[in-house]
């Protein structure tokens, strides 16, 4: 279970950590201390996966092309707000794009599944990164 939580930061973190340390203690101490955003990663598989399903059930091939780009862009936002807390802008895009995309879907259709879904998950990121924008940095000691 544990090499499923190290392996993603293992494949993301940069080639800097190999070529600083020699014993792989040091690159597993130094991976776990960087702070993940699970939130986002999450974000950006629900946006993925239901590109896929949209794809598999109905064939629609825009479906899976905006699943695997936004999708993509999310999870690329994900990866640099775990390596950089403030630096939400991708993310923020992808997500404030989402909202404005499905929430007009979900306003004309009136149907909850994927357009409401997505609109929903879409504006509570964009909340989410909204507050991380507006929290003052803590003065290190």
């Amino acid at each position: 279970m544990l090499l499923y939580l190290l392996l993603p930061q293992l494949v993301f973190c940069s080639s800097s950590v190999f070529q600083q340390s020699v014993n792989p203690l040091d690159i597993l101490a130094s991976v776990s201390n960087m702070s993940v955003d699970w939130v986002g990663y999450g974000y950006s598989a629900l946006i993925t996966s239901g590109g896929i399903i949209g794809y598999v059930k109905a064939g629609s091939v825009p479906s899976l092309a905006a699943g695997l780009l936004f999708g993509g862009l999310a999870g690329c936002g994900a990866y640099q707000i775990s390596n950089d807390p403030k630096n939400v802008w991708v993310s923020l895009a992808t997500s404030g794009a989402l909202t404005g995309i499905m929430g007009k879907r979900f306003y004309s259709s009136r149907k909850f599944m994927p357009a409401g879904l997505m609109a929903g998950a879409s504006l509570l990121m964009v909340g989410k990164l909204s507050l991380a924008l507006l929290q003052k940095p803590v003065a290190s000691q």
